[in-house]
């Protein structure tokens, strides 16, 4: 790729940040207007700006920690509106800087096996296909596997998206067993010699007890083939579901042993501040995220970027 068509798709990836983190942006600007002080902000004023950074669903523990850090800033030329979003902005990156992690295929031998979990809804199937495609375009051979074998919907709608890319996929029957389908694949992968093996699990939050004794299986079968798998534990992230979004990470983290994560359907209705809040509550890595609908919309996580688009200042 050359530089101008690089900085192109850099400029339009940007642009479409700045429309999926709109919501959260726009909050922030309608109640940061009209702050302005001297060199340092007054406490009234840090109430209303640790406000509005909870309103914008940064959480009360990332308000508390940049009303803090903006008690302590001397502003050299004034606290006007934009001196403040952009010191709300750097306290943003230094809160997300710790946890950008892009998902690397490291393991050796092959496959490095990449366990994705979420509920039914998050986008959890669409996810794995831009996975996929992610690795696909760093030159990684990749296989899926259908280990939702309890909706017939997300078996097919991972073949349709395997076709697509030319993937192979390995599937069982509806209903069957996933940790089957699990151990199939991992061998199948091995055999091929495949670098990325992505799999796909059930959502189903009703019954933890369940989901547990299920992903546990599958950690066992994974286990008796290649002892390092799952090499990563990915739950996928639904940005519209905001302070819900925390419950799930806790849920998950106890039920799955989270290692990362991916936040989707971040596209201008999303509640994207809760970004913040989950990495300065649980500080798992965040993997990336994802903007829109087509195969290209998922991308490594950037936190300044993120970070300047949050605060307005991008």
């Amino acid at each position: 790729m050359n530089d101008t068509s690089s900085s192109s798709a850099a400029s339009g990836w940007g642009n479409r940040l700045v429309s999926g983190f709109a919501r959260t942006s726009e909050k922030l600007a309608g109640n940061l207007a009209g702050i302005a002080g001297g060199g340092r902000l007054a406490p009234e004023q840090l109430d209303v700006i640790e406000d509005a950074l909870i309103l914008s669903d940064l959480g009360p523990r990332t308000a508390a920690r940049i009303r803090e850090r903006l008690a302590e800033t001397r502003f050299e030329r004034g606290a006007d509106e934009a001196a403040i979003r952009q010191a709300v902005a750097d306290e943003i990156a230094a809160i997300l800087r710790p946890v950008a992690k892009p998902l690397d295929v490291t393991a050796f031998p092959r496959p490095h096996v990449v366990l994705v979990i979420g509920v039914n809804g998050s986008g959890k199937t669409t996810t794995i296909a831009k996975m996929a495609h992610l690795f696909q375009e760093q030159d990684y051979q990749v296989m899926l596997a259908a280990g939702d074998t309890f909706r017939a919907a997300a078996i097919g709608q991972l073949g349709v998206w395997a076709s697509r890319l030319g993937v192979p996929i390995v599937k069982g029957p509806e209903g069957g067993d996933p940790a089957s389908v699990v151990f199939d694949a991992v061998k199948a992968a091995t055999e091929q010699g495949t670098d990325a093996l992505i799999v796909d699990t059930a959502g189903r939050l009703h019954n933890k007890r369940e989901l547990m004794e299920e992903l546990a299986k599958i950690r066992r079968v994974l286990g008796r083939l290649n002892p390092a798998a799952p090499h990563d534990v990915v739950l996928v992230l639904d940005a519209t579901n905001g302070q819900n979004a925390l419950s799930q990470i806790e849920i998950f983290k106890e039920v799955a042993g989270v290692t990362g994560l991916v936040m989707t359907k971040l596209d201008g209705t999303a509640r994207g501040g809760v970004l913040v809040a989950a990495a300065e509550q649980y500080g798992l890595p965040i993997h990336a995220i994802g903007v829109g609908e087509t195969i290209d919309d998922l991308r490594p996580f950037d936190p300044d970027l993120v970070a300047r688009v949050i605060a307005g200042v991008a």
